[in-house]
């Protein structure tokens, strides 16, 4: 749902009787559920609205966007923001994690590729061992942008080819390992229960690692991304999200769900295919995009 279907559902209702009253208020909360901005987020939302329709007379549906967008811009004042700084050790360990199909490898790449033409010494850790290609996916991308990748056959420990990877980083006195993990699903305990191995080989290795853990989402799951988030924030240590395919038709309202409900930082976001196409999240542009 684009910024403009998330309020044409409420404009007939405003038009049909001017002034505010329930029948708003109910289109409103129901447009913001079809935009994936969760129920908790919603039913907040629309009560910042309720409460600040007292100083307006409202008659069209600008006066209610306004009001939105003030809510809105409130929500994402109050959030949690993504902050980077320098780990007390080196290499920086950087887990990416989600289910299958979100994006992880390419966001990996993605976010490799920037730090490489930063400067820093990157390796890349094929710690997906499982998936079909997997390791030549990460292979090719890294032949692209020009990094190291450390890998074993399909079907290896994922443990140790992430013990292998921080080995090879140190040696190479590396910046920063992105380990591409496998995808799982949140409701697998075996698979979780190997994560949470991996970050243990991790932090005998390297003193406070993993320094980071993205979570990658794919906007076009809609509200289905929190069931996933929580679990794996339990599980996993989620430091941030990066969220996948926030284009055109993405129904970009899960941002202010992830941000309200799950009270983690959503560091950055997919727009696109291409390397340059994964930008740090930025609340205010998001927030015009969504609304204006």
């Amino acid at each position: 749902m684009t910024h403009t279907e998330i309020l044409e559902k409420v404009e007939s209702a405003v038009r049909e009787k001017a002034g505010f009253d329930e029948r708003v208020l109910e289109s409103l909360e129901e447009a913001l559920l079809a935009a994936d901005v969760g129920a908790e987020t919603a039913s907040d939302l629309v009560r910042g609205v309720a409460e600040r329709a007292g100083r307006y007379r409202l008659e069209d549906l600008p006066k209610l966007r306004l009001l939105l967008k003030e809510e809105i811009d409130r929500l994402l004042a109050e959030a949690p923001r993504s902050a980077r700084s320098a780990p007390a050790a080196r290499p920086e360990v950087v887990f990416v994690v989600g289910v299958n199909g979100t994006g992880k490898t390419t966001t990996v790449a993605k976010l490799a590729a920037r730090d490489a033409a930063a400067g820093r010494r990157v390796v890349l850790c094929a710690a997906d061992t499982f998936r079909a290609a997997a390791v030549d996916q990460l292979q090719t991308w890294a032949d692209r942008i020009g990094v190291s990748v450390v890998r074993h056959r399909e079907g290896s420990d994922p443990s140790a080819v992430l013990h292998d990877a921080l080995q090879a980083a140190r040696s190479r006195d590396a910046d920063i390992v992105y380990v591409d993990t496998a995808g799982r699903l949140h409701t697998k305990s075996n698979l979780m229960a190997e994560l949470e191995k991996m970050r243990r080989v991790a932090a005998r290795l390297v003193s406070g690692a993993p320094h980071r853990c993205l979570l990658v989402i794919d906007a076009t799951t809609g509200t289905n991304g929190l069931v996933q988030a929580r679990r794996f924030i339990e599980s996993a240590g989620v430091t941030a999200v990066v969220l996948t395919k926030l284009d055109g038709t993405a129904r970009g309202g899960v941002v202010l769900a992830i941000l309200k409900e799950l009270k983690i930082p959503v560091a950055e976001v997919g727009v696109g295919e291409s390397v340059e196409d994964l930008v740090p999240f930025e609340p205010a542009e998001f927030a015009a995009a969504l609304i204006d």
